[in-house]
């Protein structure tokens, strides 16, 4: 733990340099540059509402900001996760010529893709303010909601990271059970009752099952419950799945810390 910590410290300007160039570097060449930072989620935003409410008739309350709210949670884990699994051969360059334990790399694609989160969840509440909800003090639990899904993210992305290094096939692999978990996790359905405010909700007790089994379905309908329908967290479940990431994050650290001298020789 100590030698993380002053690790983490000693690269932290480095892991915030790499984020923006990162940032950077996806709309230099883009005519509306920053820009789309805002219309990529609200045309994904737009294609959803389509597909849901033209096609098959959705009735959920609050639909743009209950599945804007949702797909954002989901976007920051999974294309976190996906981009970790050749994230040591992508830095190949910094990993043959210079000492940067490699977990570093894993915080800086939570960097990029943090502040897209951050962006995206600044239109979920302009979105709120369109349909008229109701604001709550509640809204502020988003904050410990998103420390679980970093430390989850975190711990999921370095073993991830890791096998990566030697696994050809993990990325297929790794694809095929992030889309499974979009399906899963509640993106378009609402997985838990609130009340009678939330219409389309998954049935018991595949309901009860899957807010104990996958954390990103607590998670999602945790951002949901505190933002739009001023309904606490189910603060015990969080607890477990937040010690639950940071023993992942703990074996992760440390088996990068173990194997990281023989990437050199893989990649």
């Amino acid at each position: 733990m100590s030698r993380f910590l002053k690790d983490f410290k000693r690269f932290f300007n480095y892991m915030v340099f790499s984020s923006k160039a990162e940032l950077k570097s996806e709309v230099a060449d883009s005519f509306l540059s920053w820009l789309w930072w805002i219309l990529d989620p609200l045309l994904y935003m737009f294609v959803y509402w389509f597909v849901a409410v033209a096609v098959f008739g959705s009735n959920l309350q609050y639909f743009a900001a209950f599945v804007f709210s949702g797909y954002n949670a989901w976007t920051f884990f999974s294309k976190t996760v996906k981009a970790s699994v050749k994230l040591v051969s992508a830095k190949k360059m910094i990993v043959t010529k210079v000492y940067v334990p490699k977990y570093m790399f894993v915080f800086e694609k939570i960097g990029v893709y943090g502040f897209k989160m951050i962006i995206s969840n600044i239109l979920v509440i302009i979105t709120m303010a369109m349909y008229h909800v109701p604001l709550s003090w509640k809204i502020f639990w988003i904050f410990p909601i998103t420390l679980v899904l970093v430390v989850l993210t975190f711990g999921v992305s370095t073993i991830i990271m890791h096998f990566g290094v030697f696994v050809e096939d993990l990325l297929n692999v790794v694809t095929v059970v992030l889309q499974l978990g979009f399906y899963v996790s509640g993106i378009f359905f609402s997985i838990a009752p609130i009340g009678d405010k939330v219409a389309g909700r998954l049935q018991p007790p595949y309901d009860d099952l899957l807010l104990k089994l996958n954390p990103l379905a607590l998670i999602i309908t945790d951002f949901r419950r505190v933002m739009l329908y001023d309904a606490a967290p189910h603060w015990v479940m969080l607890l477990i799945w937040f010690f639950v990431g940071l023993v992942l994050s703990f074996v992760g650290v440390a088996t990068v810390y173990k194997f990281e001298n023989s990437y050199v020789k893989v990649i």
